[in-house]
């Protein structure tokens, strides 16, 4: 099926005339000739032929997408419109007929929806005036699945969507706010006015919309730091990254992974996509929230990766361990993961369609070790955004059964906290975990973005067939953790420029942390004369350090290496060559004078326990290109 959605101040149509198939459904009433229809939302519908397979999933699935988005534009008018012009390949009418009916039907049983229906196999004219907000227009297809692969996803659809998505509509769950000491209230009791984090992201998870309504101002700071840009030669959401920027992203991705590994895993690499067909892997992508990417390699479809899941499952599968060996971690960072996300919601770096993922999978003999291990990563998340600058909102997401039967984990879980969370208790399990964490970031829109993730599964070691050997010589399934101490890394750059931008807001300046700035000193030579001594002090300077040798005045180079955050800037003349100390300039404090010996201490300090990495730009400004002009 392919259905447009249209969001509408106003929909009127007329019949015309009738087609050869207007025999299917008969004489119109007068009544059912023609419409108007104020502030509505329009579904364009053409059934195709594949539908017939199996015509009553495919409404079903229509009526659902249909739901879905009228409840995130605030539409309570349905006109559901047939259009043949969306497809070439058509079903029979009497089938395109049928859907339109269940459709309309279904939607109709929703008593919060007013629902209208234009007539089948008659020739209309319409006026439609679009909202044209970033929802008013989207279009999808949607592929039927066969009764007998119920738990495969449906294949051949370029936004394919698993289960989870359609259950995540259907969560019934209750909000509570935990404090440190383990006590909780329910979040519409809890006092939210001292937290406007937590305030942020309760409001936000139960708005339940991701769009993005103008553009976030981490897009206008990424370009002129000459971090990131579109690329408008790709698919929306894959991004260029200019030196500057990958050189914080590779100091990242050394950072997290330097972490992972010296906490205990083993770092693999695996292919970046999966044979659709393959039985373990299609059941899994119906419990996993995302949509895929599918491409076609000898008649056969495969999807690209949303995270390191699927490779490290078949090594897992394939390997002999022991209890002795457990807990098991395996490693990846995943250079390039890749999610459809829907056209309204990819913005910038906060929501991208191909992004660079850290993922760790660990295997656990049992719920006890599963829980020791949920609070030892935990930490490495908090650590993670201690490292980065960041403050975020913890949410925790337990499945009530779950929670029950371990009544202590969640006062140890918010001692190691340490503030105020956020605890979702879902009434049913949806999806392959049991308990949930997550960090998130709220941005200037006030959205949440999930930076960090522990996860228990309890599901995927028996459907992968992942085994350990247990101390009686038998093979048992052991549990499996989900974990990415930092999430996306491209979100992280994003929240770090959300953040900033909040700063500046604030009237205080944006900076970065030292150890990620992409110029860590820049000397600012006073003339012409002091550009050579100038190279060889940065020389001495074992920091990423280049040397403004343009022709520029003094007071020009300093609010250039101002714009760039740079956090030390030294302006080099005469007496600072001869050895004398150095006027060190520091973003986040006081003009100093200091010998090298200590700015160079200054600097080790600043950035200790933190890699290390080259300039990734010419050492002199004046051999420097300009990416974004």
């Amino acid at each position: 099926m392919r259905l447009m959605l249209v969001h509408a101040d106003r929909f009127s149509f007329r019949v015309t005339d009738r087609t050869s198939v207007a025999d299917v459904v008969g004489e119109l009433a007068p009544d059912d000739s023609q419409a108007s229809v104020e502030e509505v939302l329009v579904a364009f519908t053409a059934v195709e032929k594949p539908d017939e397979a199996d015509a009553d999933g495919v409404a079903d699935l229509a009526v659902a997408e249909i739901r879905a988005t009228a409840e995130k534009v605030g539409a309570t008018r349905i006109m559901v419109y047939p259009y043949a012009h969306l497809s070439s390949d058509l079903s029979r009418p009497q089938t395109a007929a049928d859907v339109i009916e269940r459709m309309a039907g279904e939607l109709r049983a929703d008593k919060g929806l007013e629902v209208f229906r234009a007539p089948f196999g008659y020739y209309k004219s319409y006026e439609v005036a679009c909202k044209g907000h970033p929802l008013s227009e989207l279009s999808m297809t949607l592929t039927p699945t066969d009764a007998s692969h119920a738990d495969e996803p449906a294949r051949g659809n370029p936004v394919a969507e698993s289960k989870a998505l359609a259950a995540e509509r259907q969560l019934r769950s209750e909000w509570r706010i935990y404090q440190p000491d383990g006590s909780f209230v329910l979040a519409d009791d809890f006092d939210l006015a001292s937290h406007q984090g937590l305030s942020d992201l309760f409001a936000y998870e139960r708005e339940g919309n991701r769009t993005a309504e103008d553009a976030p101002p981490h897009i206008k700071l990424m370009r002129e730091q000459e971090l990131v840009d579109y690329e408008s030669a790709s698919d929306t959401g894959n991004l260029r990254w200019y030196p500057k920027g990958l050189l914080m992203k590779r100091l990242l991705e050394q950072r997290v992974t330097e972490m992972v590994v010296d906490y205990g895993a083993m770092e693999v690499e695996t292919p970046i996509m999966y044979d659709y067909a393959h039985p373990a892997l299609s059941k899994y992508l119906h419990r996993f929230p995302a949509r895929q990417y599918v491409v076609r390699s000898d008649e056969k479809e495969y999807f690209l990766r949303f995270a390191a899941c699927f490779g490290q499952y078949m090594i897992q599968h394939d390997m002999v361990a022991s209890h002795h060996d457990l807990p098991v971690r395996l490693y990846e960072l995943t250079h390039f993961s890749f999610r459809r996300e829907q056209g309204g919601e990819v913005a910038g770096l906060r929501r991208l369609r191909s992004f660079t993922m850290p993922d760790m999978h660990s295997l656990v003999q049992d719920m006890d070790m599963a829980k020791q291990e949920f609070i030892k990563q935990v930490r490495l998340c908090v650590e993670w955004l201690d490292d980065i600058g960041l403050d975020c909102v913890p949410a925790i997401r337990f499945v009530r059964s779950w929670l029950d039967e371990h009544p202590g984990f969640v006062e140890e879980l918010m001692a190691v906290l340490g503030r105020p969370a956020l605890v979702e208790v879902w009434d049913e399990r949806f999806f392959y975990f049991v308990a949930k964490f997550e960090m998130n970031f709220i941005d200037t829109a006030k959205k949440a973005a999930c930076l960090s993730t522990v996860q228990i599964d309890v599901e995927n070691t028996e459907r992968f067939d992942i085994n350990y050997v247990a101390e009686d010589g038998s093979k048992r399934h052991p549990l499996l953790m989900h974990t990415s101490v930092s999430g996306s890394l491209d979100r992280n750059v994003y929240a770090m420029l959300e953040n900033q931008a909040m700063r500046v807001a604030r009237g205080e300046k944006a900076h970065w942390p030292v150890w990620l700035a992409p110029t860590q000193v820049r000397l600012l030579p006073v003339s012409d004369d002091h550009v050579e001594g100038a190279m060889r002090l940065a020389d001495r300077i074992p920091f990423r350090v280049d040397v403004d040798d343009r022709d520029l005045k003094l007071g020009k180079k300093i609010r250039e290496a101002e714009r760039e955050w740079v956090p030390f800037i030294l302006v080099v003349g005469a007496k600072e060559l001869s050895g004398e100390d150095l006027t060190v300039r520091q973003r986040l404090g006081e003009q100093k004078q200091m010998t090298l010996e200590s700015f160079l201490e200054l600097l080790a300090e600043e950035t200790a326990g933190k890699p290390k990495r080259a300039l990734n730009t010419p050492r002199a400004l004046s051999r420097r290109p300009i990416f974004v002009g």
